[in-house]
């Protein structure tokens, strides 16, 4: 049990995350800070918190678990903060979809405590922003990826690892360099095809017609580009290295199939899709298991 979370960011990711405590029994109280006043305002009337801080570092007194769920871009500012509210004691986490840049940033920040952060990333989310869609069971039964360093303290990444399967996850472990090589490939690359795809279809003299022809699959393939752009602009650029190796990577394979179909070779195009679809019914299998 923890006497108090310290909430900075009360939007979908933390406000689930309290509520996710709240539910468990893991929290006394919660006390939160956004940039926003209204959106902490409307956290405590949502039950998400239960006290207003005025400021970040007022959001950390007295606290012995904090949760960062800013935008990835604003890991350092806040970091700086809330430093000397930090003790060994305390356990900080973040929710960000990077992680080498988010470490980076815990050292700049919090210095000679970072010790006391475990970077987290769980896996799970919503189309829909904000403190209003906050729900206690966003993160049961979905993937959490720590990402301790060398100066990570053992007994903080013990109860990180604790306090995230007490609320039904699943807990890995990684590098964040390997974090970021992989999230690259399977989140943050689709995001980026998504968000063009949309892009280019609109921009087309019939785009709005095409649009109005479109059915589930387009839906399906296209459901990530609604996702709030403030946030995946940082999450690229952050990601930019392992972005473009793996943009790359797409395009050596677009160019497969557009040799394939300019060539008139209906075999070569046959294996390329065999190769895909045998690649994507493999994966389903493994994940229902």
């Amino acid at each position: 049990m923890f006497e108090q979370l310290g909430l900075i960011g009360c939007g979908l990711m933390g406000g689930s995350f309290a509520l996710a405590l709240k539910r468990a029994g893991l929290v006394r109280r919660v006390v939160g800070y956004s940039k926003s006043p209204s959106t902490t305002e409307r956290a405590r009337q949502l039950g998400v918190i239960d006290v207003e801080a005025p400021s970040a570092l007022l959001a950390v007194s007295g606290a012995d678990i904090v949760l960062v769920a800013v935008p990835v871009a604003a890991s350092e500012a806040t970091f700086k903060s809330i430093r000397h509210m930090v003790s060994p004691q305390m356990l900080i986490m973040d929710v960000g979809s990077t992680k080498s840049d988010v470490v980076e940033a815990a050292q700049r920040g919090l210095r000679e405590q970072v010790g006391s952060f475990v970077p987290a990333h769980p896996i799970a989310g919503k189309e829909l922003a904000g403190v209003d869609n906050a729900d206690a069971d966003l993160y049961t039964g979905k993937q959490v990826i720590l990402t301790p360093t060398k100066q990570t303290l053992v007994a903080q990444l013990r109860k990180a690892m604790e306090v995230w399967a007490a609320i039904g996850c699943q807990v890995v472990q990684m590098p964040p360099e390997s974090h970021d090589a992989a999230f690259a490939a399977v989140s943050h690359l689709p995001h980026m095809l998504a968000f063009a795809l949309m892009n280019s279809v609109r921009s087309q003299s019939r785009g709005t017609e095409y649009l109005g022809l479109a059915g589930p699959g387009f839906r399906d393939f296209t459901r990530i580009a609604a996702s709030e752009p403030k946030v995946w602009r940082d999450i690229l650029l952050a990601n930019r290295t392992e972005l473009l190796t793996q943009s790359q990577l797409f395009r050596d394979q677009l160019q497969a199939f557009e040799a394939a179909m300019q060539g008139n070779d209906p075999q070569a195009l046959e294996d390329l899709i065999t190769q895909a679809s045998t690649a994507r019914t493999n994966w389903r299998m493994t994940q229902l298991r």
